[in-house]
């Protein structure tokens, strides 16, 4: 196929193609999914990959998956066969039951979310959170905005705007998406003060660095990259102290939200807020659908009248969290909070602890499925893999997995990938040395693995 060969707009929507399209989708969005499709294919010419297949069908196929997900309702659902449980990409937790139901009550009825059903008199919505988070980590008050970098925004414009913030040179963290600390405490209104040397802060680096100008202390969790070798951090009890002494807040960014001892599980340990406001930290900011398992949202507790001063920030409205986000998150906490097994009832905690064993059968039942359902061109192997908790958390740890190697006697890897994501429900998975992996430890079943393909037939990249 090349470029002579690609029929126009107008004569694919005057030929059978548009006619049949227009019969099932709205003409102007048939129009928009031919000229997505026309350019798709000229993009791959241009690259050096063009379709084998004949024109007018290659336009078809891709317009009509472009009309599929341009109808879809909901967000596209996918399959993680990736191996990162916590996929950035993918949306992060997976939540509960009870998250679930919560957040469609939020959404059908009326709630009371600013309204205080004891006085009569208005609320405030963070209140239905307040407890919960109380009781998880010790600390004396809480709030939430829309995301972790909001919560750190919000507490730096409150406790240091014109002011300095000292932060070890080792924690100028840079996440996802470029997001880098330096810029968000610069449009914070703060003034960088940077300390030590990349491997090594001491707390007399921090202490000689203050004068009447500091007004935030700041230790980032290096929760997505790990310095090894020559390395020293100061001790956060130690620095705690010396942020009483000086009278400066000290704020933790613990980014990954773990309220659960996480080793005490079987898991590998990570940080917990409670650790930190025990250790003297005056405020803790972490997000709410990382290894807290919930929905997006940036969480902050600490010192009521820091927590006070945060809330009276207009720049509090700005980045508040609505009635559904709310509710899932509320039914999350309580589920932490209350149930017997927190780790069985929230999937992202329990899809961190399968056990190799449990990983292995569903391996087993897996690729039964897929020998019977792929056919005789593809070839499949089970192997002994490792899974990333994902979004940042732990990032040196692997978990113990299983995956299943797909190849195909004539397609590339990246071929069978585009396959698999050409699925009804697109499964995602993983290319490593040339080969595509569907990766188990974020698969709930093994039906899942079986691509199924709308009524065009097989989709052949």
């Amino acid at each position: 196929m090349d470029f002579r060969s690609l029929p126009s707009v107008e004569a694919v929507l005057e030929g059978e193609t548009g006619t049949l399209l227009a019969k099932r989708f709205p003409r102007a969005l048939v129009g928009d999914a031919v000229r997505a499709a026309l350019d798709e294919l000229r993009a791959a010419i241009r690259d050096g990959h063009p379709a084998s297949g004949e024109a007018q069908q290659e336009v078809r196929i891709r317009a009509e998956l472009w009309l599929g997900a341009a109808a879809r309702p909901g967000l596209p659902r996918v399959v993680n066969a990736t191996g990162i449980v916590l996929h950035t990409n993918l949306g992060r937790a997976v939540l509960g039951d009870a998250a679930r139901e919560a957040l469609i009550d939020a959404a059908t009825y009326p709630s009371a979310l600013e309204f205080d059903l004891r006085t009569g008199q208005r609320g405030h919505r963070d209140d239905h959170i307040r407890q919960s988070l109380l009781a998880l980590t010790g600390a004396a008050d809480a709030l939430v905005v829309n995301n972790n970098a909001a919560a750190l925004m919000l507490a730096v414009n409150t406790l240091a705007d014109r002011r300095e913030v000292i932060v070890s040179r080792g924690e100028l963290i840079e996440i996802g998406g470029s997001f880098r600390l330096p810029d968000l405490l610069a449009r914070s209104g703060a003034i960088l003060r940077e300390v030590g040397t990349t491997n090594r802060t001491r707390v007399e680096d921090i202490a000689a660095a203050i004068t009447r100008r500091t007004g935030l202390i700041l230790r980032a969790h290096p929760s997505n990259y790990r310095i090894e070798g020559f390395t020293e951090r100061p001790d956060l009890r130690a620095l705690a102290a010396l942020a009483r002494e000086q009278k400066i807040p000290l704020l933790e960014d613990l980014g990954s939200g773990a309220l659960l001892d996480l080793g005490a599980h079987g898991l590998p340990p990570e940080p917990t807020v409670r650790a930190s406001i025990e250790a003297g930290v005056d405020l803790v900011s972490f997000s709410g659908d990382k290894i807290l398992g919930g929905p997006q949202a940036g969480l902050v507790v600490g010192r009521a009248e820091l927590i006070a001063a945060m809330q009276k920030n207009p720049l509090k409205r700005a980045l508040r969290v609505d009635k559904l986000i709310l509710a899932a998150l509320r039914a999350t906490l309580v589920t932490l909070r209350s149930s017997d097994d927190p780790i069985e009832a929230l999937p992202t905690l329990r899809l961190l602890a399968r056990e190799e064993s449990e990983l292995e059968a569903l391996a087993r039942v897996a690729i039964g499925a897929l020998e019977a359902g792929l056919g005789k061109d593809f070839r499949l192997q089970i192997v002994a893999s490792h899974a990333e908790v994902g979004s940042g958390a732990q990032p040196m740890r692997t978990i113990a997995s299983r995956a299943i190697e797909v190849r195909h006697a004539s397609w590339s890897a990246g071929q069978t990938a585009a396959w698999f994501r050409a699925a009804a429900t697109p499964i995602l998975g993983r290319i490593q040395d040339d080969t595509f992996r569907l990766e188990l430890h974020a698969v709930e079943s093994a039906e899942d693995l079986l691509p199924t393909h709308t009524g065009l037939g097989p989709y052949a990249p």
